[in-house]
């Protein structure tokens, strides 16, 4: 009898904490990012608030800096300067958060490059922009294909991506 409760214990954190990770893989799996890449670009804040939506419901690692992209994107068709400059900011935190948390995903950069291109020289976030191009070029054949079909995409119209390189 001494011996069931550690028994039942053994076998439920050998049992169900190893699913918990695959759980959080297949969110992560379930999440579309080609779909995430074309909202980025479209541009139109329905688009963009659908997506956050669909994030503030997930739960996996890439989560804060797809948010923090989506936020700043949406800040820029926002009329309001003082609902831009807010959003833009809590993005920007977000984005800069996950990045800290993983220095080598050039993902993140290709994020941050992006966002960084594209924001208004006001909001002073111009300063990365060339290491990022260079971590994107250097990484770009060890990412997803739906990021790769991104980085492509994005570099026909960048200043600091060469389409020659993909």
């Amino acid at each position: 009898m001494k011996y069931i409760i550690p028994l039942c214990a053994f076998l439920t954190i050998f049992f169900f904490i190893p699913t918990l990770p695959a759980q959080e893989k297949a969110i992560s799996a379930n999440f579309d990012k080609t779909l995430f890449y074309t909202t980025l670009a479209s541009g139109k804040t329905d688009e963009i608030n659908n997506r956050l939506a669909q994030l503030a419901e997930s739960n996996f690692p890439e989560k804060k800096a797809y948010e923090g992209a989506l936020l700043m994107k949406k800040a820029g068709l926002l009329g309001k300067p003082k609902d831009k400059l807010s959003i833009f900011k809590m993005g920007r935190s977000k984005l800069e958060s996950a990045i800290n948390s993983d220095e080598a995903n050039a993902e993140y950069h290709f994020l941050r490059l992006v966002i960084q291109e594209n924001a208004p020289k006001i909001v002073k976030y111009r300063q990365n922009l060339q290491k990022d191009s260079e971590l994107v070029s250097a990484s770009f054949k060890k990412l997803p294909l739906a990021v790769q079909q991104a980085i492509r995409n994005y570099s026909k119209k960048s200043a600091f991506l060469n389409p020659g390189d993909f």
